[in-house]
């Protein structure tokens, strides 16, 4: 039997501005999934979790969260861009276009924008991205610039060894 390594992610010397990546994973978002973040973050817009209050709006039905919107696409997007992060500097140029519902499935790409090396922190470099997010129709329902601390190859913490059993 061969053991293969899985993906390790790119570190800050695999990224190339005007490199694009379609993230692999699509997700169909519930409604359960809509209310529980609403709730959770104490969000009180009733046009995410009344039906009725949301049937009376131009949208005709509940609109699925924006904050939840944008961590659902971050985390689409972190096999590819930063599975190796040090740190997040932040999310700048936050757009939602267009309307995201429950049922939608949510797709998403980034594309590198600008790579520097860190002045402070030789391990890393800083990488910001644009990620665009599109429902299941490719209507762009997100698109957001974030900046990350990515680590440099033979830097950050080592994933432990795995063990057969």
């Amino acid at each position: 039997m061969t053991v293969r390594e899985g993906w390790q992610g790119r570190y800050f010397e695999d990224f190339e501005v005007g490199d694009v990546y379609r993230h692999g994973l699509g997700r169909t978002v519930t409604q359960a999934d809509n209310i529980w973040f609403t709730l959770l973050t104490q969000n009180t817009a009733r046009v995410h979790f009344d039906a009725h209050y949301a049937a009376q709006t131009e949208f005709g039905r509940p609109l699925v969260n924006s904050a939840f919107t944008i961590a659902l696409v971050t985390g689409q997007s972190v096999n590819d861009v930063s599975y190796n992060v040090m740190a997040n500097l932040g999310w700048d140029e936050v757009r939602l276009p267009n309307p995201l519902f429950e049922g939608d499935t949510v797709y998403s790409s980034s594309e590198v924008l600008t790579l520097r090396e860190s002045r402070s922190r030789p391990e890393v470099g800083i990488v910001t991205v644009r990620t665009t997010g599109t429902n299941q129709d490719g209507t762009v329902v997100i698109t957001f610039n974030r900046t990350v601390m990515v680590y440099r190859r033979g830097f950050g913490p080592v994933q432990g060894p795995m063990t057969g059993g």
